[in-house]
């Protein structure tokens, strides 16, 4: 079972974000970042890459990339929860699912005044 948090903003659909390790935002890190909209995080991330990449000598290069792939990895969820927090979402609901279909449905179970305001991807 697995942690996920709902995010609402008024005439938006919720935002459900799982609790724990990112391993895209660890493989990917500022791009994983921008493809969920995490801007602030991304571009700091990226000028964070670029100045490892270059200035550090290539025996300590390999070693500051995995400890920045690492700290992606570990933080992307919560970069997003931060994001989504800025962005005027407000955090809703905590619940546990094995996976992100089944945290909807609990939502639209506790909260049934969504169900009309959205249509979950399975239905469309």
């Amino acid at each position: 079972m697995r942690f996920w948090t709902a995010h609402m903003r008024a005439g938006v659909e919720p935002v459900l974000v799982r609790e724990g390790f990112s391993w895209g935002a660890f493989f990917f890190g500022p791009l994983w970042l921008a493809a969920h909209r995490v801007w602030i995080a991304a571009g700091l991330g990226l000028v964070a890459t670029g100045l490892v990449i270059v200035q550090s000598d290539d025996a300590i290069r390999a070693v500051l990339m995995f400890g920045l792939m690492l700290l992606f990895g570990l933080s992307g969820f919560d970069l997003r929860r931060w994001s989504l927090d800025h962005r005027g979402f407000l955090l809703s609901q905590v619940i546990v699912a094995r996976d992100e279909t089944e945290a909807l449905a609990r939502l639209l179970e506790r909260r049934p005044d969504l169900a009309g305001s959205f249509a979950p991807p399975e239905t469309v």
